[in-house]
């Protein structure tokens, strides 16, 4: 194993940035479309069932199936791994944007109003502050779930720590199969609790004082 490590380190460390690059990319990309929902859904609350069932039939549908479906839409490569995991990435997201945006105090929203606010100033000012811990555990969960679609990814050929597990599991047998199993999943793991500490970091930094846990 360490030899292993040592022969392929360049590779790993290039490998690993792809796979965190491509979470965090999606997962942004997740949250805006997810906050953007988010708003609708509290604006018109008769959606709000359909983004209920949105985010919970999108959590079965099994990661292998939807990159089969993209296969042929998209091709193979980095596009496909971004649709895929950027889709999971959203739909934690939004319902706990969902609750957290329909949670806030009406009665406050009212009071903003009646200071002059708008309602882009009370959603930036007001709302989403407000809502923003919910936001962010449910991005939390987003990313840990991420890290795991990135690498079944690896089957349309896109970029990260997936092809190593892949390859581990077609050399069943082989010199380096366990290696090549081990140092992918460990790999994920690692990248999982770092990525998971860095956005629990931020989510101290951007929780206003008076409604930090």
């Amino acid at each position: 194993m360490g030899d292993f490590v040592a022969d392929k380190w360049q590779d790993i460390l290039f490998r690993s940035f792809q796979h965190l690059s491509l979470v965090a990319q999606s997962v942004l990309l997740a949250t805006i479309i997810a906050i953007a929902l988010a708003v609708l859904v509290t604006r018109v609350p008769q959606l709000k069932p359909a983004a209920n069932m949105l985010s919970a039939i999108g959590l079965t549908i099994p990661s292998f199936a939807l990159l089969g479906l993209l296969l042929p839409l998209v091709g193979i490569g980095a596009l496909p791994s971004v649709i895929a995991v950027t889709f999971y990435a959203t739909l934690p997201i939004l319902r706990n944007a969902v609750v957290g945006l329909s949670g806030v105090s009406p009665t406050l929203l009212e009071s903003a109003k009646g200071m002059g606010m708008g309602s882009t100033a009370r959603f930036l000012r007001v709302q989403l502050p407000m809502a923003w811990p919910v936001i962010m555990a449910g991005l939390r969960v987003s990313a840990q779930m991420s890290m795991g679609v990135a690498a079944i990814a690896a089957y349309a050929l896109g970029p990260g720590l997936g092809p190593y597990i892949f390859t581990g599991l077609a050399q069943i047998g082989g010199a380096n199969a366990l290696n090549y199993a081990l140092v992918g999943t460990l790999g994920v793991v690692v990248l999982a609790l770092l990525l998971d500490a860095a956005l629990l970091l931020v989510s101290r930094l951007t929780t206003s004082k008076g409604i930090r846990a």
